[in-house]
């Protein structure tokens, strides 16, 4: 698991209300949550008991539906 360096916002009771992070730390961190969307969406897929496609025919199927 990545460690990130934040430096928290803090109110004037002291409580956390924010958090400054490294521009390559937020990146990086957006690459692993769409990752982890990726992750979920194909296990949600395999659980789902669906027919496959090939990548092909979703993307032309996707298509139709948008015109």
């Amino acid at each position: 698991m990545a460690r990130f360096r934040e430096n928290f916002v803090i109110d004037e009771q002291g409580n956390r209300i924010g958090v400054f992070l490294d521009i390559e730390d937020y990146r990086r961190l957006l690459e692993e949550i769409e990752e982890l969307e990726a992750i979920k969406a194909y296990d949600a897929a395999k659980a789902s008991g669906d027919e496959a496609i090939p990548f092909e025919q979703a993307v032309s199927e996707i298509e139709q539906h948008r015109r």
